[in-house]
């Protein structure tokens, strides 16, 4: 009797309490249609995740292997499969299972540490593909569906929501990589270079990192970034990138300053140090100078300026725009390739 007082409280005549049915019916319908959308989602994609065996010559003793494993995925027809640069850098085997329990020996065509980017191929037939998908569309809060193989488990599907945008990190070379996608969608050693989706199947990262003592804190590539370097790693094996020299943080620009030279950002880089004979100290680039162009390019971070040096750029002579106290320079600036890591 209480209970039934309980549920009918509130309304006329003891009358069941219709709002807080439709209000239930309607959250199952919520989650029917979340549900549907992972599993279309995953459908679409699955096929083509493939875990990834990796073989190393042990430190100790050349003659012995360690093996470890990954995730990847296939983004061509004929074979190309990107992953995680850390997952297969240095291996002196790799071998790919498919998910019909088929294994193809992979050959690695190029990895890139400084973007943790690695792509492979494999000679088999009829192989489904996925589509990556233009990251600049993303927006916090919707849906994330990460698939891979952590610990071993093949196949295994987390979902959550994209947490934030324009995160960055620190690559294993140093290099700091930019316009990271956090998600909660929980990550596990052996996602690592597995697919992270969107709603319709697309790929919109690479996963690839997870902060061990929290939780729910992941982090995928972003694609336009994979698309960027998986094109010039199949095209020629690595990236080449151009390089001035200069260590460099963002800093907020002076009003004055931007007032008086009528600058288009609000920030700009600061030069903490130069490299000994770079092409910077070159161009007579001093410390606390503030890099705001590169050939009439804007510069407001040391992710714009890591955007203009490009491999195009090596060996040509640019413009380097900076603010030295109040005064405004233009210094003749000659790029050179960045030494290999």
């Amino acid at each position: 009797m209480v209970a039934e007082r309980l549920l009918n409280e509130g309304q006329p005549d003891g009358q069941p309490n219709v709002q807080r049915e439709n209000s239930a019916q309607r959250d199952e319908q919520l989650l029917d249609e979340y549900s549907r959308t992972v599993v279309s989602a995953v459908q679409r994609v699955a096929s083509a995740v493939v875990n990834i065996e990796v073989h190393q010559r042990s430190n100790r003793d050349r003659a012995t292997e360690v093996a470890g494993n990954g995730s990847g995925f296939i983004i061509a027809p004929d074979g190309f499969i990107l992953t995680n640069s850390h997952v297969v850098h240095n291996a002196s085997r790799i071998i790919v299972n498919l998910p019909q329990d088929r294994d193809y020996p992979a050959q690695l065509i190029g990895d890139d540490p400084d973007t943790d980017l690695a792509v492979i191929r494999i000679d088999a037939p009829r192989l489904g593909h996925v589509r990556l998908a233009d990251s600049e569309t993303l927006r916090v809060g919707q849906l994330a569906i990460a698939i891979g193989n952590p610990l071993g488990f093949q196949a295994s599907v987390t979902a959550g929501v994209i947490s934030a945008l324009g995160r960055s990190m620190h690559s294993q070379s140093g290099r700091l990589i930019d316009n990271i996608i956090q998600t909660d969608a929980a990550l596990n050693p052996g996602n690592s270079g597995g697919p992270l989706v969107n709603s319709a199947g697309e790929v919109i990262g690479v996963n690839t990192a997870m902060i061990r003592p929290a939780q729910g804190i992941c982090f995928a590539i972003a694609s336009n970034t994979a698309k960027f370097v998986a094109a010039w790693l199949i095209r020629d094996g690595k990236i080449r990138r151009s390089y001035i020299g200069v260590a460099g943080q963002n800093v907020p620009l002076h009003r004055r300053v931007i007032r008086y030279y009528n600058l288009p950002l609000e920030t700009g880089v600061l030069v903490v140090s130069t490299e000994k004979d770079s092409p910077a100290e070159r161009a007579g680039v001093r410390d606390g100078d503030l890099i705001v162009g590169f050939n009439e390019q804007p510069i407001g971070s040391v992710y714009d300026l890591h955007k203009v040096l490009v491999g195009e750029q090596i060996g040509v002579t640019a413009k380097l725009l900076v603010i030295r106290h109040t005064e405004k320079l233009e210094l003749p600036i000659l790029p050179a390739e960045s030494p290999s890591r």
